[in-house]
């Protein structure tokens, strides 16, 4: 039975509610994020704030979470040439391939992941990869996932579990998810608290939380969000 996971939280909407699904499935949970030289590096200041208000919001959560962990992968942004680790201009590249997509990025995270779940004694790698509502990124299936799954177990000679809470859930079902773990509260820290936009924009607030409301990824949480809120209208 497993009883521990490792969480790759960035701090956004997406690993929020898979830390807070994990919160409430395993005994013992820690976290870890990665500094790889993104534009966006407000992030990192404010996965401390989202953890800080979950452990104050969610009594019942605080017991179980345990270290967050830091790694520095500067590297990754060096061999990197994508709209999330340089100044250009959002657009799909002649691979069909947005150019937010930062090759080996997932791969990278998962094993620096397991290398420190395998020191920790931590049992489930936990990410919010999702290959319903997401942007074409190879390294977000299914089959990567299991893919992964296997050959870090087989590599570590120990039994890795990758549980990828969202991999068939659309935006909308993400939100739903968090209000099914956490109520309103939950939504609102999200809402408040968690960061999205590749820009890195903390200035600008709208219904769903802070961003441009331009970026791609401002746009599908956006999206996401209108929908979400229409069923909570229709109830």
């Amino acid at each position: 039975m497993h009883t521990t996971a490792l969480v790759l939280f960035s701090g956004g909407q997406d690993s929020t509610t898979c830390l807070a699904q994990a919160l409430s499935k395993y005994e013992r949970v820690e976290t870890v994020g990665f500094d790889y030289g993104q534009r966006h590096r407000v992030e990192l200041q404010a996965r401390l704030v989202v953890l800080r208000e979950i452990k104050a919001q969610f009594p019942q959560w605080a017991s179980r979470l345990g270290d967050d962990h830091v790694l520095d992968l500067a590297v990754l942004g060096q061999v990197s040439e994508t709209s999330l680790t340089r100044d250009m201009v959002f657009k799909m590249e002649s691979s069909g391939l947005p150019n937010t997509f930062v090759p080996g990025r997932n791969l990278l995270f998962l094993t620096l992941a397991a290398a420190l779940a395998y020191r920790r004694g931590l049992q489930v790698l936990v990410t919010g990869v999702c290959e319903t509502d997401f942007s074409g990124y190879p390294d977000c299936r299914d089959d990567t996932m299991k893919a992964m799954q296997l050959a870090l177990s087989l590599g570590m000679d120990k039994r890795f579990l990758i549980d990828t809470p969202l991999m068939w859930i659309d935006k909308a079902a993400t939100w739903a998810m968090a209000e099914a773990l956490g109520g309103q509260a939950l939504v609102d820290l999200i809402i408040e608290h968690t960061h999205t936009c590749y820009l890195g924009d903390r200035e600008h607030r709208q219904a769903w939380g802070y961003g441009c409301a331009t970026c791609p990824a401002c746009e599908l949480r956006a999206r996401g969000y209108a929908v979400y809120a229409a069923t909570l209208h229709a109830r």
